[in-house]
């Protein structure tokens, strides 16, 4: 049985958090002095495999991997191997800060992974290391060569877009991704949980548009099914993606359900209602109770998701920060 919502949507694409740490402390998603501390009961790599297969039985065919950062888990390697072997699944990646991507892009690669997302949010050590705490640009850039060469593909640039911070860096930023053999992908800024203290960092997508206007194609942007993204053909070729949960909500077309890595189900990423799998997965498994789990999150994702203007304070969820989720 598929997993269709109340609203005809079907869940396809499950994003995956293996851990809520993270070696970074970016202010968007784990901000610093803001107290955060581990989740208590995170499941083990076998439970949340067993959630995943269960899922796939059910027609997600779509999985991400997430953390935190999922490179810090030592078994990562083989998570991926164990879920690349699942038969449904169409799509398995991973998204990481790419702090410790050149040291496994091979070993994920071998283990059954198809591609990669990496966050990279400026090209220069200053804004990077302001943005981050860490002075790690050299070794993003690094792994990115190096999944590049491991054969990752496509290969994806994501760059939350922060007024004052990192805006003025959109053309470059193409540049270098063309350079690199990669797809760029600009997000805008979610004012979400204690993120909302930046609010004022928002571009709307709009103004993203502008700041990039000439390297644009005279060709209409296009959806590609089962992402939330926005594409738009470049002049020197290829694309680049817009993803804009605030301006342009995509709830319409979202199909997705989010796995912590403590075992709760997330309907909706700005809503704080969760499904807990515990007790499906211990003391013992059960696959019939995970699968109930899967249709109490589907029948639970509202029409639409709860941002509030990006200027204004009002977000839903604000009981966990961007790591403990997954993005």
């Amino acid at each position: 049985m598929k997993l269709h919502d109340r609203y005809g949507r079907q869940v396809t694409y499950l994003r995956v958090s293996i851990t809520d740490r993270c070696n970074l402390r970016c202010f968007y998603c784990l901000p610093r002095g803001c107290g955060v501390r581990a989740l208590p009961g995170r499941l083990d790599l076998d439970e949340l495999a067993a959630v995943v297969r269960v899922g796939v039985g059910l027609g997600i065919g779509k999985i991400r991997i997430t953390g935190g950062e999922p490179l810090l888990d030592p078994g990562v390697v083989d998570f991926v191997r164990t879920v690349s072997r699942f038969e449904g699944i169409t799509d398995l990646a991973l998204s990481t800060n790419g702090t410790l991507l050149a040291e496994h892009a091979a070993a994920l690669k071998a283990a059954g992974l198809g591609r990669v997302n990496v966050s990279l949010d400026s090209l220069r050590p200053a804004v990077f290391r302001a943005v981050s705490g860490r002075d790690d640009l050299d070794r993003v850039v690094a792994g990115i060569d190096a999944a590049r060469e491991a054969g990752l593909a496509p290969l994806k640039i994501n760059v939350v877009v922060m007024r004052g911070v990192n805006d003025d860096e959109l053309p470059a930023m193409l540049d270098f991704a063309a350079a690199h053999g990669a797809q760029m992908r600009f997000i805008e800024y979610m004012p979400l949980g204690m993120a909302q203290r930046w609010a004022s960092s928002y571009v709307s997508r709009a103004e993203i548009l502008e700041r990039i206007h000439h390297y644009l194609a005279a060709e209409p942007a296009r959806h590609q099914s089962g992402d939330t993204a926005t594409y738009y053909a470049l002049r020197a070729g290829g694309e680049v993606g817009l993803i804009s949960p605030v301006s342009c909500r995509f709830c319409d077309r979202c199909n997705r359900l989010r796995l912590t890595s403590d075992g709760k189900l997330r309907p909706c990423l700005t809503a704080d209602g969760e499904i807990d799998l515990n007790d499906a997965l211990r003391p013992q498994v059960s696959a019939r109770a995970i699968a109930e789990c899967f249709r109490a999150a589907t029948a639970g994702r509202p029409a639409r998701g709860s941002y509030a203007d990006a200027t204004e304070d009002g977000i839903a969820s604000r009981t966990r920060a961007m790591s403990s989720i997954g993005g």
